[in-house]
């Protein structure tokens, strides 16, 4: 798919976040404004899916013979379900249900919910890259060639387990797998300089074993180079992360260069005014 087709289905993922957030006053809409171009080039251009016969997008829970994704910091949710949605995993009207009752599309994906393209629970953070572990070390097993992606929050980096798993994919050689860090410099309690440094990041990981990038999130084509540049620089022994520079809350000013947007749903005026910044390109829920 062609940057400028990206680019449509961006904005509209970006309308779809605003407006679920909004339709139920709670969710996370700053990391998802932020994500949603790499989640976008991800399932809509570099991952290789399970297709049918008619092109249609398949899930298979074992996840063999097709690229996974995990998604580690979990309440970003929003952008997950709408790229999901919009690429055919479940019809784009089930997100009119986002965090409503008896809904499969809760506030942090749930396996429970049986909700195509979800492959774990997440919730308490710093647990995905474990998993992306677990499978990439599958795939190696089983002689599988395709690829595990993993995106974490530059907040989670301060989680413990998230550095136990680091050590153990490059020992592991698992070169299959991608991980890639918002580095957005905003969690919850505020900048994430000031609630815990990490430092240098990209330092950190290549002390590790891994073969680093850095990569702008919010540019669409950059996205696509890097990407392409993790994919080839697997298969030679060492894992790869992007350090993935975002803004929280791109696409809707009003919600840039700030923390208070993290977990903050928009008022109905705000709402008009994010939506008046996002071109509708493929049709509202």
């Amino acid at each position: 798919m062609e940057t400028s087709e990206l680019a449509k289905v961006a904005s509209q993922v970006r309308r779809d976040i605003v407006r679920m957030v909004h339709g139920v006053a709670s969710g996370h809409p700053g990391g998802s404004l932020g994500c949603t171009d790499l989640l976008v080039s991800l399932y809509f251009q570099a991952m290789n899916l399970k297709m049918d016969d008619q092109g249609s997008v398949v899930f298979d829970m074992s996840g063999s013979g097709e690229d996974l994704f995990f998604l580690s910091n979990g309440h970003i949710s929003p952008v997950l379900y709408s790229v999901l949605a919009r690429r055919g995993y479940f019809p784009v009207s089930e997100l009119a249900t986002f965090r409503k009752l008896n809904s499969r599309l809760q506030g942090h994906p749930a396996t429970a919910e049986h909700l195509p393209g979800i492959r774990i629970a997440s919730g308490s953070l710093g647990q995905g890259l474990s998993v992306a572990a677990g499978a990439a070390y599958g795939k190696k097993i089983r002689n599988d060639p395709h690829r595990v992606y993993c995106l974490m929050g530059d907040g989670e980096q301060q989680e413990g387990q998230i550095w136990e798993a680091a050590a153990f994919i490059p020992h592991r050689k698992l070169d299959n797998l991608i991980a890639i860090i918002d580095f957005n410099g905003q969690q919850i309690d505020g900048p994430t300089d000031v609630v815990l440094n990490n430092r240098d990041l990209g330092a950190k990981y290549e002390a590790f074993g891994w073969t680093v990038l850095h990569m702008d999130g919010n540019d669409l084509d950059d996205v696509a180079s890097t990407l392409q540049a993790a994919q080839e620089a697997g298969g030679q022994g060492a894992p790869v992360c992007i350090i993935m520079k975002t803004e929280m809350g791109q696409g809707v000013d009003f919600m840039m260069h700030t923390h208070k947007w993290h977990g903050t749903a928009p008022n109905n005026e705000q709402l008009t005014a994010a939506l008046a910044q996002l071109e509708e390109t493929l049709g509202d829920y």
